[in-house]
């Protein structure tokens, strides 16, 4: 099985003589080393990973498939020294991560190497961590039981009185707990009224008896990120409340048998749209059905009105439709699939009905 280096190797082969790689994710990707500095040189037969005394240790016992070198004082001519012991002459940097400072500063430093600043390496790169593998995959779904086994415990005492902060907090705790590396995001957990914001702040709001709890939360393991949302009814829930959620659970379910390889993203956010608009709600529902996860929470491909791209086996993306109601509430129930050779499987285990405490 060839290794991510490798696969980089062969899509830079004839495009460019070396690939210059800095940003962070990127760098974790390829090298398996999670570090804040540090400089991954990929040429078409070679590649070597330049890191300061403050990773050279762990990076020598990290890292594999590529020469682990440290930085040295004048980093630049360290660089030229490389480029020409492997007649590189033409530099591809990562256009979609880079600022104008790093490239400029590049282009200073080295001035006789040609520097590419188009988006071909940051594509390429894309293109390679959207299909994840089979160990990619188990990471996700272990960053997905953390979450999960949080919700639960959560539920076991979420009661009227409790603050959105509190929610937060609880959750925030049983993952990092029970073996979370971080958190995918800040936390949001938001009630009653406040639940009609997407992405609303948690704040000192009360739980009130008969009211939503819309909570969207992950965990990260190893690097991989989980995704998903729920929303809960602490109490009894309202006419209009019942028939909302149900709208929004019906319209993520067609989107998750819909989800296979071959259909665009544009095409599996119409499914869910367009059954929310039928029953009255496509106003309130303003933002795309989803997007990727892996090593960053939101990655590509992204299922949106706006993406032509059709998936393929090895996607990860979130389905999250919502209605959003100001000064009512807002219902949004996310899951996330893995897209397989024929259909999906679902990475989410808990149920979609609602669940009320």
């Amino acid at each position: 099985m060839k290794t991510r280096i490798e696969n980089l190797k062969k899509i830079l082969s004839g495009k460019a003589d070396c690939a210059l790689i800095i940003n962070p994710v990127n760098r974790r990707y390829f090298t398996g080393m999670k570090s804040s500095a540090g400089y991954l040189l990929v040429f078409p037969e070679d590649a070597c990973f330049i890191t300061d005394s403050r990773y050279i240790e762990h990076s020598r016992e990290v890292i594999r498939h590529c020469e682990v070198l440290e930085q040295e004082r004048d980093f630049y001519v360290q660089i030229k020294k490389i480029l020409n012991k492997h007649n590189a002459q033409t530099i591809a940097v990562e256009s979609h991560d880079m600022t104008l400072k790093q490239y400029h500063k590049i282009q200073e430093k080295l001035p006789d190497f040609d520097v590419l600043g188009d988006s071909s390496l940051s594509r390429a790169i894309y293109a390679l961590r959207t299909v994840k593998s089979p160990e990619e995959i188990r990471k996700i779904k272990a960053a997905q039981a953390l979450a999960e086994h949080a919700l639960q415990a959560l539920l076991e005492h979420l009661h009227v009185g409790m603050t959105e902060r509190e929610v937060a907090l609880e959750l925030d705790f049983h993952m990092r707990k029970n073996g979370a590396e971080d958190l995918s995001f800040e936390t949001i957990a938001l009630t009653g009224a406040h639940s009609s914001m997407p992405h609303g702040v948690p704040d000192d709001r009360i739980i009130q008896q008969n009211s939503f709890v819309l909570m969207d939360f992950g965990a990260v393991v190893d690097g991989y990120h989980s995704d998903m949302t729920r929303t809960i009814c602490v109490g009894r829930p309202s006419q209009e409340m019942q028939e909302v959620y149900e709208i929004v659970r019906n319209a993520q379910d067609a989107a998750k048998a819909a989800a296979r390889p071959g259909i665009s993203g544009k095409a599996l956010d119409a499914v869910a749209r367009d059954l929310m608009t039928q029953a009255g709600y496509g106003e309130q529902f303003g933002h795309s059905l989803g997007h990727g996860v892996g090593l960053e929470i939101h990655e590509y491909p992204v299922v949106s009105m706006a993406n032509s791209k059709i998936l393929e086996p090895g996607n990860v993306v979130t389905i999250e439709p919502g209605i959003y109601l100001p000064g009512k509430f807002g219902v949004r129930i996310e899951d996330f699939v893995y897209i397989t050779k024929n259909s999906c499987e679902n990475l989410t285990n808990l149920t979609n009905t609602l669940v009320c405490v």
